[in-house]
């Protein structure tokens, strides 16, 4: 068959990821438990979620925390590059440990990428993703109800929301591959810039809020949040512990950002 007869294809259940089609260079292929598709370099949009009967591939079909669409690939045309979005409820995790949050859009570069899905069911969900490089035209690699709120959602106060949706800012902008926290003392000019402020806060009014909230989180079994669990030197990565929980439990999500005043500098 010719590179440009290759239609997109099903992929039948059970489909080795190191074993797909001879495609084109920029085809992409996506495989789920239950099969997969195969799309060449054209413009198209490509659906997973647990929708089975709304999406190419299912993913999570038995899993209700799992959106009925939670991801999409799309192609502009031939010439352009496939990109993922998050349409889904929770993250969606990159193999760098990158959360893609709701909202948030990246490129798919050639290659192998699996992406997953961890259900606050504490379980994962895989989706493997192969690009086809143009150096390598055989690919090789290592239900209808509503989708259910996340079991561990925490309870957060307005003002908490507001100090940990300043706290995780360039983690919800999804801009940065490698995000960090903000500093206290940018966390509180985000906050006292914010409409929905209500006090005067300062580096260590946040800096104690976050405490409070890490504690409580400890207290219900979460992991990585005091220095005796993570070492020293500690640094930020009891602030980097908090912000992932919260994200992966979709506690925090992009629309916490519209908490803080337009210009956030």
């Amino acid at each position: 068959m010719a590179y440009g007869d290759f239609p997109p294809q099903l992929l039948p259940p059970g489909s080795p990821s190191d074993r797909v089609p001879s495609a084109p260079p920029g085809t992409i292929f996506v495989l789920g438990p239950e099969g997969g598709y195969a799309v060449p370099p054209r413009r198209y949009t490509l659906l997973f979620g647990r929708d089975r009967e709304d999406v190419h591939v299912p993913v999570g079909v038995d899993d209700p925390t799992v959106s009925r669409r939670h991801g999409v690939f799309t192609r502009a045309d031939a010439d352009g590059d496939w990109w993922l979005v998050n349409t889904g409820n929770l993250p969606i995790e990159l193999p760098d440990g990158v959360l893609m949050l709701t909202g948030h859009k990246r490129v798919m570069g050639p290659g192998y990428t699996p992406l997953v899905i961890n259900s606050s069911k504490r379980r994962s969900h895989l989706v493997e993703v192969r690009v086809v490089d143009g150096d390598d035209p055989h690919p090789r690699s290592t239900s209808g109800a509503e989708t259910a709120a996340p079991e561990t959602v925490y309870v957060l106060s307005l003002q908490e929301r507001l100090v940990l949706t300043a706290l995780a800012r360039r983690y919800l902008e999804g801009q940065d591959a490698f995000p960090l926290p903000s500093a206290w003392e940018e966390t509180a000019r985000l906050v006292n810039a914010s409409p929905h402020v209500t006090k005067s806060w300062t580096h260590k009014s946040v800096a104690n809020t976050v405490e409070d909230v890490r504690e409580r989180l400890r207290r219900r079994g979460v992991r990585g949040l005091t220095r005796d669990e993570v070492g020293e030197p500690v640094g930020s990565t009891l602030s980097v512990n908090l912000i992932r929980e919260l994200l992966r439990t979709a506690t925090l999500n992009a629309q916490d950002l519209e908490l803080l005043a337009d210009d956030r500098g």
